[in-house]
């Protein structure tokens, strides 16, 4: 069972920068898919990004265009996610997640860190 771990949250600055990080534990992550989610206080969980492992085909959520980018270190074992110019509305948890290729859902998730952006 492949295990994600997540770090990188903190509290930040309206303006500032952040970079999350995720490590997976899989011998190979090469067929995966790599998700970030964000679920605020009152809110449900939210897509934000995604990457493909090999491909880096990317998508992302309307409201983070332009400002976050998601990222793999194959070497590293580990996935990031670069959240730029943050505004008060990106505090949440966030969280990482994986899938296999063809698979419509995530079936595997991190714990999840906090993201907190100061006005």
């Amino acid at each position: 069972q492949v295990q994600l771990a997540e770090s990188g949250g903190g509290l930040v600055q309206t303006g500032g920068s952040l970079r999350l990080a995720c490590a997976h534990s899989a011998l190979t992550f090469t067929n995966y898919a790599m998700g970030w989610f964000r679920e605020a206080p009152g809110k449900e969980r939210e897509f934000v990004a995604a990457i493909t492992w090999s491909e880096r085909r990317t998508a992302y959520a309307d409201s983070v265009k332009g400002r976050f980018t998601p990222s793999t270190d194959n070497a590293k074992k580990t996935g990031y996610l670069q959240m730029n110019n943050l505004k008060p509305e990106d505090t949440a948890v966030y969280y990482c997640a994986a899938k296999l290729r063809g698979q419509e859902n995530y079936a595997v998730w991190g714990e999840g860190t906090l993201v907190t952006v100061s006005s």
